[in-house]
């Protein structure tokens, strides 16, 4: 970069100044967590809905007054049930328009901004919410959950993305710990709103959970539109002035300030250096920057985007949107529970109340043992479920202990595959391909979501595969590959900025990564001494590069 550079870092401080974190800045922060209740809500209340009587009657004519259900009037296994393809088909739908939602928004990141990109997805899920809301048959609900998919893919993309880039290091873990605990959040309103409408005779009982929805929409948007972008955003578009202020209004610091120009220096040399490595091109080449590089090297970005994306796939295979997703019918099928609304609800209790320990766990332990310790205990559980659910499936003390189990298996999943997932993809990305990198691995976990909810009910549905609590086995295999997985392949990020975390992946493998520590900045290697990151000069230059995008 010519012109010179920053004298606030002529000296490589490896770990780096960093302003203190005012209550002001971590609210500001934190505020954007409030999109997880988007995917906690949708994912709860659907679990709800479809065990409703009313809801059964409308979408299959069955009458729970009928003389041939008289023995459990109740859905349950005697036939009063939505059938297996109507479950899959309307629960899947939602994630199936989330996955192509979050392909788009990581190119409308980097056009119009995180911010915007989060505001407008609130505005497509809005519309989809009023279809459904206004259903009155399978058609219309359909659709309005296709469209709420896209809205849910924007938000769900580019929340992370925004949080991670906004954060301040020493506390970045817990912040985007918050989304995942505002997923448990819906997920627990969900539970609330469903348990309170079951037993409406009219098209309440549905269109209650689902209005309510437009709420937390109209929350975040309109807290965003308080909120600043994203400083490294502007940083990829060359608007250093933009990038001071922002970073300077989150900080709690005056723009000029030492904490300030320390930061915004790193951020613009790292820029500097990767763009050096993933030249910018067309449109298509952009995408391709994203595969680019050998497998086999830990730095690449290929390498980057298959660890994202596979763990994120991996988050999914843990099991745990069966239960958020298909919990009520699944304990409706066992048939000795009186009240399973009441088992979801509880369900969902331990979820949010586990959550919260992440914040601190994850920031005094680390990402790699949350990851690691978690799979281990999930798995042990889901293999006591199963084996419990087939040796003794019936007897009600049996049926007790597996709900045991399954809930401390949720509490393995909400303090640390939760958040932990989350955290991790939006640390690992470089800049030139940060936006798309964390689209694609958001986009892999709404893949996943959506086949796991299409082919569930047919594993578990008692006129389908009816593997009851056998499909633990299922979930318990793949909390083992879980557990492997990130043993061998996921690195620590605890305590790195974002630019360190590139130098990390750069001179370590994932095992040896903990042991880790900087030992200079780009901004000293890039011989930023003499002048400040808001001189003409450099302002000049950045925007010139940064003009391409």
């Amino acid at each position: 970069m010519p012109g010179g550079g920053v004298g606030l870092v002529a000296t490589a401080d490896t770990g780096r100044i960093e302003a203190p974190v005012t209550l002001k800045a971590y609210l500001m922060c934190a505020f954007a967590a409030f999109g997880g209740i988007f995917f906690g809500y949708d994912s709860g209340y659907i679990n709800g809905v479809i065990g409703m009587n009313y809801f059964i009657t409308l979408y299959t004519g069955l009458d729970p007054n009928d003389p041939k259900f008289a023995k459990n009037a109740d859905p349950g296994p005697d036939g009063f049930t939505l059938p297996s393809w109507q479950k899959s088909l309307v629960v899947s739908i939602l994630s199936a328009g989330t996955f192509f939602g979050a392909l788009i928004a990581g190119d409308l990141a980097d056009f119009t901004g995180r911010r915007t990109t989060i505001i407008m997805g609130c505005g497509v899920f809005i519309v989809g919410v009023i279809l459904q809301t206004a259903s009155h048959g399978y058609g219309l609900m359909v659709a309005g959950r296709l469209i709420a998919g896209f809205g849910i893919g924007f938000v769900s993309a580019i929340i992370v993305l925004y949080m991670s880039e906004i954060a301040p290091k020493k506390v970045r873990g817990a912040i985007v710990s918050g989304y995942q605990f505002c997923i448990t959040i819906g997920l627990l309103l969900a539970s609330c709103v469903d348990y309170g409408t079951q037993n409406y005779t009219d098209t309440g009982s549905y269109r209650i959970p689902i209005a309510l929805q437009m709420l937390w929409a109209l929350i975040l948007a309109i807290g965003l539109f308080f909120l600043p972008e994203s400083p490294r955003y502007f940083v990829k578009r060359g608007k250093i002035d933009r990038a001071a202020q922002v970073l300077g209004r989150l900080r709690g610091q005056p723009r000029d300030s030492e904490f300030v120009q320390t930061e915004l220096a790193e951020i613009i040399a790292n820029h500097e250096y990767e763009l050096t490595q993933i030249p910018q091109g067309s449109y298509f080449a952009s995408w391709a920057n994203c595969f680019k590089g050998s497998l086999w090297e830990q730095k690449s970005n290929l390498r980057r985007t298959i660890l994202g994306t596979s763990l994120q796939m991996m988050q999914q295979w843990t099991g745990i949107n069966f239960i958020f997703y298909f919990g009520t019918t699944f304990f409706q099928d066992l048939g000795t529970i009186s009240n399973p609304f009441l088992i979801g609800l509880i369900t969902t209790l331990v979820n949010v109340c586990s959550t919260p320990i992440s914040f601190y766990t994850i920031e005094r332990f680390g990402r790699r043992p949350l990851l690691i310790y978690g799979a281990l205990g999930m798995w042990i559980c889901e293999f006591i479920v199963a084996i419990a659910g087939t040796v003794d499936g019936g007897n009600p003390a049996t049926v007790r202990a597996e709900i045991s189990f399954i809930c401390i298996y949720i509490f393995f999943f909400a303090s640390t595959w939760g958040p932990g997932a989350w955290v991790v993809i939006g640390e690992i990305y470089p800049l030139p391909i940060r936006s798309r990198g964390v689209a694609l691995a958001t986009a892999s976990n709404w893949l996943w979501n959506c086949i796991i909810a299409v082919i569930t009910p047919y594993m578990v549905g008692t006129d389908q595969g009816n593997l009851g609590a056998k499909v633990f086995f299922v979930w318990g295999a793949l909390c083992v590959g879980c557990w492997l997985y990130a043993y061998f392949l996921v690195p620590e990020t605890k305590g790195l900025s974002l630019e360190q975390v590139d130098r990390m992946l750069e001179e370590t493998t994932p095992r040896k990564s903990s042991k880790w520590v900087p030992h200079s900045t780009f901004a000293s290697e890039m011989g930023l001494t003499d002048k400040g990151v808001l001189d003409p000069v450099i302002i000049e230059d950045v925007e010139r590069k940064g003009s391409v995008v």
